[in-house]
């Protein structure tokens, strides 16, 4: 019987793309008559029998099979490595490089990183167990003689100095002689040999993996985190294709609140979850806790003062503070502290300013805020004015990850770029009418638009191309807001004239979702950007609403 070795090294033949070898004149084993689809099936499951600890069982597969998990030359290598026995390993890379030198598919650098990367462990390793002449023959004789990375040599010559282990370990980035730093040497080089010589380890759980993040990005209603590309878990059964029900996506009324006492213009979310805001025509901001396993908003507190009606929210990524704005005649801008729940700073620059939008800086420091007569204004988290820009006409704000650029929809249908450090400006997307509201996605690559008479559309800011009109809603000149959704903001949420909220998946234009249940104009549409099955909408019937999973326990 075959004995795997280390990662599934089996026997001793010299052949690359794990066939078999025919024996006994013309017997040949299964492998030899299976499809290379087929061989590279049984090799994946015995690596990952192996892995999982069924070595016997995987030893019977590959004798069956009549084929190797890897390359007999690569196997040794691993054990040797693995064994920090740098004499037999360097004759076993000889033994690759022999192998693929010659390989149209290898570049000729990639060898000598294979050679250099192996060469740097047995230097460490001798530096740490305090042999430094053979360090120094090492660095000297072999390291230097490969004209390889020469600054990379030279940082490795500066470790000769290092009083102890420890500062060598601190300086070289390096966890010490042992499987770790041992493994690490292994992937590097495994990242430039082909998988018929070594197969990069748990590969068939990493290709179950990308198959199920596919299906996932694929599945109508999965709003859930997708599998990791090297997930050890994956959190649905693999025997069946993946498909959500709609019983858990959140489009089943749980809650209608009516604490205002007016239309509600605007709610968003907290960045953690774990609170709600909302803005009225009542001239108030309400906050509300929610409770993810009820499913539950519960009233928390009311922040009144405000001389106009509450058109907009903004809570700054670090969920310290919440900026609130008003309609088109409001010159104000509210700052309120989160972790006190009073009043930060009242900004007024001018009378006759019209503050409308406004967005906040990555850093959370800083704001940028604006309206449609021509205010465009720079400011501290304090409210003091750090820069102006003249006659831009604001409709909606955004600011980019960057730290600098500030994106603005204008009142010429058009959104552009500008950088207050530089004081330059450009034009990123041109609309044929009105935008009314803005997004920006956390990945800072897509752009949601609510467009007058249009609806909402999909941009790509580094291209500058039109990517998708979504289908379905009403929107005339009503500021109606859109918002991405899902943990992989899959989705697009939007209220409408017509009284619905309307669900897309990214990839569509027709609406995946419909949900009725508010009696006027819905305003707004906030996705929890921590617990993906629940959404908010708000409503100029004086009402907001949650929506989540049928069955709010689930």
């Amino acid at each position: 019987m075959h004995q795997p070795c280390a990662n599934g090294a089996v026997g001793a033949q010299h052949h690359v793309n794990g066939d078999a070898v025919a024996t006994n004149g013309d017997f040949q084993p299964p492998g030899r008559r299976m499809s290379q689809t087929d061989q590279e099936i049984v090799r994946l499951i015995g690596q990952h029998l192996l892995s999982i600890g069924l070595e016997r069982s995987a030893a019977l597969l590959m004798e069956e099979s009549g084929l190797h998990l890897e390359h007999p030359a690569a196997a040794t290598f691993r054990q040797h490595v693995l064994a920090g026995d740098w004499l037999k390993a360097d004759h076993d890379l000889r033994a690759l490089h022999d192998l693929l030198q010659d390989s149209p598919h290898v570049d000729p650098h990639n060898l000598a990183e294979m050679k250099f990367v192996v060469l740097e462990q047995k230097y460490l390793e001798h530096l740490e167990g305090g042999r430094v002449l053979d360090a120094l023959h090492v660095l000297r004789n072999e390291l230097t003689p490969l004209q390889h990375d020469t600054a990379r040599v030279h940082r490795l010559s500066a470790l000769m100095m290092c009083a102890d282990a420890a500062e060598l370990q601190a300086r070289a980035r390096w966890p010490g002689a042992g499987p770790l730093s041992r493994s690490a040497v292994l992937a590097r080089v495994q990242a430039v040999l082909p998988p018929a010589l070594m197969m990069a380890p748990g590969r068939l759980r990493a290709l179950l993996a990308q198959a199920a993040a596919q299906q996932a990005s694929r599945c109508r209603f999965h709003a859930a985190p997708r599998p990791a590309p090297h997930a050890t878990h994956i959190p649905f059964t693999l025997l069946a294709d993946h498909h959500c029900s709609p019983d858990h996506f959140p489009i089943h009324q749980l809650q209608v609140l009516n604490e205002h006492c007016d239309e509600v213009w605007y709610c968003k979310w907290s960045p953690d979850g774990s609170k709600l805001a909302s803005g009225s025509k009542d001239n108030t901001v309400m906050i509300w806790d929610f409770d993810p396993v009820a499913k539950r908003l519960t009233f928390r507190k009311s922040f009144e003062g405000h001389s106009f009606g509450v058109s907009f929210l903004a809570w700054s990524p670090d969920g310290r503070y919440l900026l609130s704005a008003g309609h088109e005649d409001c010159p104000d801008i509210w700052i309120w502290n989160m972790e006190t729940e009073r009043l930060h700073v009242k900004m007024s620059h001018s009378t006759e300013d019209s503050l409308t939008a406004a967005a906040w800086h990555a850093s959370s420091d800083k704001f940028v805020c604006g309206g449609a007569r021509g205010q465009f204004y720079h400011c501290s988290a304090d409210g003091v004015l750090l820069n102006s820009w003249d006659g831009v006409r604001v409709n909606a704000l955004a600011c980019r990850s960057d730290g600098r650029s500030v994106l603005a929809a204008d009142t010429h249908h058009r959104v552009r770029q500008y950088d207050f450090t530089e004081l330059a400006d450009r034009n990123v997307i041109q609309e044929e009418h009105a935008v009314m509201a803005m997004t920006l996605n956390a990945a800072d690559t897509l752009l949601l638009l609510n467009v007058a008479n249009q609806g909402v559309h999909l941009w790509d800011i580094r291209a500058r191309a039109l990517v998708r009109r979504f289908r379905g809603l009403s929107q005339g000149h009503f500021t109606i807001h859109a918002c991405f959704g899902g943990a992989q903001q899959d989705f697009i949420a939007s209220g409408s004239e017509d009284n619905k909220v309307y669900i897309w998946h990214i990839n569509g234009e027709e609406p995946i979702a419909v949900v009725s249940g508010h009696t006027r104009c819905v305003n707004a549409v906030s996705w929890n950007p921590v617990h993906h099955d629940v959404i908010v909408s708000a409503s100029d019937d004086f009402s907001l609403r949650l929506w989540g999973p049928r069955d709010p326990r689930s």
